[in-house]
């Protein structure tokens, strides 16, 4: 074989090596920055965690929310394999944090530093007036405030390809979409009721999901809270699966 078709196989050979080593290189750089990041949101996570006691019943049930947030989020990053997975991570710590900020709010404590912004929070909006609706014979009101009648937050994002309002409600009637990743035959009633007029939420909250493309409008690069990665799991069943709350 002639000398000079052999170093270059050689030479080509070196190269797609060498491409390989670097590609997996930046992956495995990609992947570790990712799990940094996302660890430093539930390292803060974790102090707010573990150095907030409830006052209230609203403060408790954001607490709650926000320690499963916590136990998600470290799941989350231990299992990451990818860069977009370790980034789902960061996303649950943040939505954590947001419920650790609601519980100091209700209880009139300063709400710390800013949070950086969740996925799909500017197009959902936020509720902007007290407002009662009746669905299905059942009074739901949301609220801009936390209060007796208005106890679990939501610090607003999309839901089963669906924009949610930040804010205070009577019910955590979106957690059967966050479990099952899809909304009841009943949600457009629901949202139409509660949100029409409503100056502070997004035109995309009102979209109809039957109609082509309205079940991922406003999604602006977010996606299911913890629907990948399965953090949320223990809201399947019970209280929130399908009985009390189905119909949504």
């Amino acid at each position: 074989m002639d000398p000079v078709l052999i170093l270059v196989a050689v030479a080509v050979l070196a190269l797609i090596v060498l491409l390989v080593i670097r590609g997996n290189r930046n992956r495995s750089t990609a992947l570790s920055d990712a799990q940094a990041d996302a660890r430093a949101a539930i390292d803060r996570l974790a102090g707010q965690v573990n150095n907030l006691v409830g006052s209230n019943d609203a403060a408790r049930q954001a607490l709650a929310d926000a320690g499963e947030r916590y136990t998600a989020a470290g799941a989350q990053v231990g299992g990451a394999n990818t860069p977009a997975q370790a980034r789902l991570a960061k996303q649950t710590a943040l939505e954590g944090l947001y419920y650790a900020r609601a519980a100091r709010v209700a209880m009139d404590m300063d709400p710390g530093p800013p949070i950086p912004e969740l996925d799909g929070q500017r197009t959902a909006g936020s509720v902007s007036e007290d407002r009662t609706v009746d669905v299905d014979g059942r009074a739901l009101t949301a609220s801009p405030s936390p209060s007796d009648r208005t106890p679990n937050y939501y610090p607003g994002g999309v839901v089963a390809g669906r924009p949610v309002p930040a804010g205070w409600y009577s019910e955590p009637w979106w957690k059967p979409a966050l479990v099952a990743g899809a909304w009841g035959m009943g949600s457009y009633l629901l949202f139409s009721s509660m949100f029409v007029g409503m100056a502070g939420v997004g035109p995309a909250v009102l979209a109809d999901p039957g109609v082509d493309g309205a079940a991922d409008a406003g999604a602006d690069g977010g996606g299911d809270f913890g629907s990948d990665g399965g953090g949320f799991g223990d809201f399947g069943g019970g209280d929130f699966g399908g009985g009390d709350f189905g119909g949504f």
